[in-house]
C-alpha cells in the first residue's frame, strides 16, 4: 500500500483535521511544500497549491502543538487607525490588559480604511499564523474565514461591518439602545424638531443607531421629517457639512444627533460659523464618549460605548478559542450609557 493510501485510510477511521505529514501524504508531495502552503509563502506553484488547499478545506489542518514556553501572539486589525480620536486607543487598551494577563504579545494593522481585508494583507496574517485575530469595524469574505478556521487561527469581530453570522463570534455595543436613549433625551427636553446625521448605511452599527432614533420618535407620536435625516460617514467634516445645511432651513432643527463624536464636533464648528450657539440655539448629542467629548465648550452630552470592555470581551474570547474551548456566547452586546453634559438643553422659545 502507497503513502497516500495508507494516509487516505487513516482519514477515513480518524476524520479531520490532518496534520501536515497526513496533508502531505494525500496531496503526493512533500511536507516542507504543505508547510510553506500553510504559511502563505509564494514559492509553490498555483496546481499544487490549489491542490493542498482543496484537501485542507475538505479535511481541516490540526496544528501542531507549540513547546512550552513559546510566546503566542495575538493580532489586532483596524479599517483605519486615527490616534486623534481615542477610539482605537481604548480598545487597544482592553485588549492589551487581557493579553497581558495571559502573557499573550499583541501585533497592530490596519487595512487603510477598507472594510474587507485586501488579499496582500491577508496572506501576510496567513505568513504571521497568529494565536488569534481580532478585527474591528472590518470583515472578511467567506473565503479568508474558510482560510482562517482550517489553520486554526481563531477570529473574533468587534463592532462588525454587517451582520457578522453566528459562524463568527463578535463584540458590539448597544448601538439601537444608544440611539433610542440619545432620542428620548432630546424628545424628554421638549424637541421635536430633531436631526440626525447618519454613519454609513452599510454598518451594522450606523443602521442600528438610526433605527433606535427612529424608535424614539415613533414611540414620541412625533412623525420623522426624511430631509431631517442626512447620511454621512463618520467624519468630523460630514458633521459641519449637513449642519450647515439643516441651520439654513427655513425651519431649522432645534437639536442635533450626531452618530458619533466626530460629527457632533463638526457640528459644534457649523453652528459657530452661523453666529449661533450649542445649546442656546441647537442642541447636540454625540455617540462614544471619546476624551475629548469632556474638552469642547461645552462639554458634550453623548452614547459612551463601552469601547475599552469591548476589547477586553473580544480578547478573552480569542484566549478561550485557542484553548479550544466552546464560547458561552457568540455574539455579545455590551450596555451603552446616556452621559448628560452641557451641549443639551429645552429648546429656545
Amino acid at each position: 500500500m502507497t503513502a497516500s493510501r495508507e494516509s487516505a485510510s487513516h482519514t477515513a477511521e480518524h476524520p479531520s483535521p490532518l496534520t501536515i505529514a497526513q496533508i502531505a501524504a494525500l496531496a503526493e508531495v512533500s511536507i516542507s511544500t504543505v508547510s510553506k502552503v500553510v504559511s502563505g509563502k509564494s514559492e509553490v506553484s498555483p496546481g499544487t497549491r490549489a491542490n493542498v488547499e482543496k484537501i485542507i478545506e475538505e479535511h481541516g489542518y490540526r496544528r501542531q502543538r507549540k513547546p512550552a514556553g513559546r510566546t503566542s501572539m495575538v493580532e489586532l486589525v483596524f479599517h483605519e487607525l486615527e490616534p486623534a480620536s481615542g477610539y482605537a486607543m481604548e480598545i487597544i487598551n482592553g485588549v492589551e490588559s487581557v493579553a497581558r494577563e495571559h502573557q499573550l504579545s499583541l501585533v497592530l494593522s490596519q487595512l487603510q480604511g477598507r472594510q474587507i481585508a485586501d488579499p496582500g494583507w491577508f496572506e501576510g496574517v496567513v505568513r504571521r499564523r497568529p494565536s488569534g485575530l481580532i478585527a474591528v469595524f472590518s470583515g472578511f469574505t467567506g473565503e479568508q474565514r474558510e482560510r482562517l478556521r482550517t489553520r486554526n487561527i481563531p477570529l473574533v469581530l468587534v463592532d462588525p461591518t454587517g451582520e457578522p453570522g453566528h459562524e463568527v463570534p463578535s463584540v458590539g455595543a448597544g448601538n439601537w439602545s444608544g440611539g433610542l436613549t440619545a432620542t428620548r433625551h432630546l424628545l424628554g427636553l421638549g424637541h421635536r424638531r430633531i436631526a440626525i446625521i447618519t454613519g454609513p448605511p452599510h454598518l451594522l452599527s450606523a443602521r442600528a443607531r438610526l433605527d433606535g432614533y427612529r424608535a424614539a420618535m415613533d414611540q414620541a407620536g412625533v412623525p420623522v421629517d426624511p430631509s431631517m435625516v442626512c447620511e454621512a460617514e463618520f467624519l468630523l467634516e460630514d458633521g459641519i457639512e449637513h449642519t450647515l445645511s439643516l441651520l439654513a432651513r427655513p425651519e431649522p432643527p432645534t437639536a442635533i444627533f450626531a452618530s458619533n463624536d466626530g460629527q457632533a464636533m463638526g457640528v459644534y464648528q457649523a453652528v459657530a460659523r452661523m453666529g449661533l450657539r450649542v445649546p442656546d440655539d441647537v442642541s447636540v448629542v454625540g455617540f462614544d464618549d471619546l476624551t475629548p467629548a469632556q474638552w469642547v465648550t461645552p462639554p458634550l452630552t453623548t452614547i459612551r460605548q463601552p469601547l475599552r470592555e469591548m476589547g477586553m470581551a473580544a480578547a478573552s474570547m480569542v484566549v478561550t478559542l485557542t484553548r479550544g474551548e466552546p464560547l458561552p456566547h457568540s455574539r455579545l452586546i455590551l450596555t451603552t450609557d446616556l452621559i448628560v453634559r452641557g451641549s443639551t438643553a429645552a429648546p429656545a422659545r
